[in-house]
Formats: C-alpha cells, structure tokens, sequence
C-alpha cells in the first residue's frame, strides 16, 4: 500500500524530468536585480501592512458608534 499506488511510476520520472529542466534554466540574479526585488516585495508589504492598519481604524472607529 505505497505511494505508487496513487502515483504512477512513470508520473513521478516525468515530475522528476521537470524539476531538473527547471533547475538548469535558474540562474542566480545579479546585485541590481536583487536589490530591485527586494525595493518592489518591501513595498507590497508597506503597501498590506497600511490597508490593513486603515482597515482596523475603521473599524475601530465605527465600532465606538455603534
């Protein structure tokens, strides 16, 4: 009662075959482009982090009126 009896073996060669293209395609990114992920991911975290502080004020808010 092993894991091929839900998965074929021939499935798992080919996930396998997919894996290893995708590895050799990969490269590692260089400084600039490194730099230039990390300005764009901190903003979308500022950018979450303020509508959800908004959203909490709101609600805050309309909480003591109601």
């Amino acid at each position: 009662m092993g894991i091929s009896k839900y998965v074929k073996p021939s499935a798992w060669k080919e996930r396998i075959r997919r894996w290893k293209r995708t590895l050799q395609v990969t490269r590692k990114p260089d400084k600039d482009e490194f730099v230039s992920s990390a300005k764009i991911s901190g903003f979308g975290l500022l950018l979450i982090g303020t509508i959800g502080f908004a959203i909490y004020l709101i609600y805050q808010l309309v909480s003591v009126f109601l």
